[in-house]
């Protein structure tokens, strides 16, 4: 299992259109994936799950996957997180 944690930085946070390229970013990967907010954790391949948590701009949210591939998804989801996509 591998996490890390990651903050949230663009104008409107993981809501509507970044947090579907989230999830479809998460569902390339074989592993079990969640996001963590405030001790809730939700699996990030579940829209309503993601969008639940109410991520808004500068929230903290911590990155786990289990599985063959963790060390990658959660590498890609960082990255995502921090692209300019999410601007």
């Amino acid at each position: 299992m591998v996490s890390a944690e990651v903050t949230v930085n663009n104008q409107v946070g993981l809501h509507a259109r970044p947090a579907t390229f989230f999830i479809q970013k998460a569902n390339e990967f074989k592993s079990s994936i969640w996001v963590e907010k405030d001790e809730r954790r939700v699996n990030a391949k579940s829209l309503l799950g993601v969008l639940s948590l109410g991520i808004v701009k500068n929230s903290s949210i911590t990155i786990i996957a289990d599985g063959a591939d963790e060390d990658d998804a959660v590498e890609a989801l960082k990255n995502l997180i921090s692209s300019e996509l999410f601007e």
